[in-house]
């Protein structure tokens, strides 16, 4: 009962067109833009379809995340990569460091672009379309990314240049969509949580985030040494507190105040005033409950069901 009333909040108020001020755009364009995000995320860009779109991380030569991406052709020489604006600048550097010889430039756009989060009714009418999660197709001038829904709600990520009209629908507050973006149970990663997670403590493998068949790229082989060698030991959950939370901040077990046991990867506030998070905790943390926000007395959460399985067949 407590999950099927869940989800009937989630598709009664996940509803309309948000804007997204909180993402940006890197361009990679040039004749082997492919070929060199092939060599730098964790996904595989040489096979990228222009149907498809790919989430990706861009790691440390020790595994830990430096960013992560929503991914997909412009053109058959451009690819755009929506990640967190606040890191933006950061891995725009970094990742330019390693272009060398190739023939890529990497810009930022972001104010080339103008991106909106559809959900619900605002996709009801192009429903036929949907190409399942990370497919993409153009509407209405732009491009049309179906994102992994928030519990059952439908949604996804439109890019188009900048000036054009949004798509019609309702307007749905940024706030709730990022309330959806948790729900998801996909985090994004933004500056306050750079380097701290190997892309498993976000179960990126098991939403489509990694690709264990590829080439080569920074930090593989810690990424799949985490993945075949032995227990994963921390995984992603969603949680529910009655405080505010915030990404970067420490979570505890009631009976151990001096180790933190996770931490907070991405929060928003969701209907209601409620506070629910992504977080990264050890599995044996998850599993013994007593879990407290910022310190072992802290505010207490409660752990909430993923919308997806973890995947174990890769």
């Amino acid at each position: 009962m407590i999950i099927h009333a869940m989800t009937q909040a989630i598709s009664s108020l996940l509803n309309g067109i948000a804007a997204l001020p909180h993402l940006g755009v890197i361009r990679v364009e040039g004749d082997d833009a492919a070929r060199f995000l092939q060599g730098q995320l964790t996904q595989d860009f040489a096979l990228l379809g222009e149907s498809e779109a790919r989430l990706a991380a861009f790691c440390s030569a020790k595994g830990r995340m430096q960013a992560s991406f929503i991914g997909f052709r412009q053109s058959p020489t451009e690819i755009l990569l929506v990640c967190s604006r606040d890191l933006l600048p950061a891995t725009l550097k970094r990742l330019s460091l390693f272009v060398m010889r190739a023939k890529a430039r990497l810009t930022d756009a972001t104010s080339d672009f103008q991106l909106a989060g559809l959900a619900g009714i605002a996709l009801q009418s192009i429903a036929e379309e949907d190409r399942g999660t990370l497919g993409k197709t153009i509407f209405h001038d732009g491009n049309l990314v179906w994102l992994h829904p928030a519990g059952t709600q439908t949604r996804a990520l439109w890019i188009a240049p900048a000036g054009r009209p949004l798509p019609p629908g309702p307007t749905l507050e940024t706030a709730l969509w990022q309330w959806g973006e948790v729900r998801s149970g996909v985090a994004t990663v933004s500056a306050a949580i750079v380097d701290a997670f190997v892309p498993q403590m976000l179960n990126y493998e098991s939403v489509g985030g990694v690709n264990f068949k590829k080439g080569c790229y920074p930090g593989q082989e810690v990424v799949a040494r985490s993945q075949f060698r032995g227990t994963l030991k921390r995984r992603a959950y969603l949680v529910q507190c009655a405080a505010p939370m915030a990404a970067g901040q420490d979570i505890f077990r009631g009976q151990d105040a001096d180790q933190p046991c996770g931490m907070v990867a991405q929060a928003a506030v969701g209907p209601g005033g409620t506070h629910e998070a992504i977080v990264s905790l050890q599995v044996s943390a998850a599993e013994g409950g007593d879990l407290h926000l910022g310190a072992a007395t802290g505010p207490a959460l409660a752990l909430l069901p993923l919308p997806y399985p973890l995947r174990d067949d890769l």
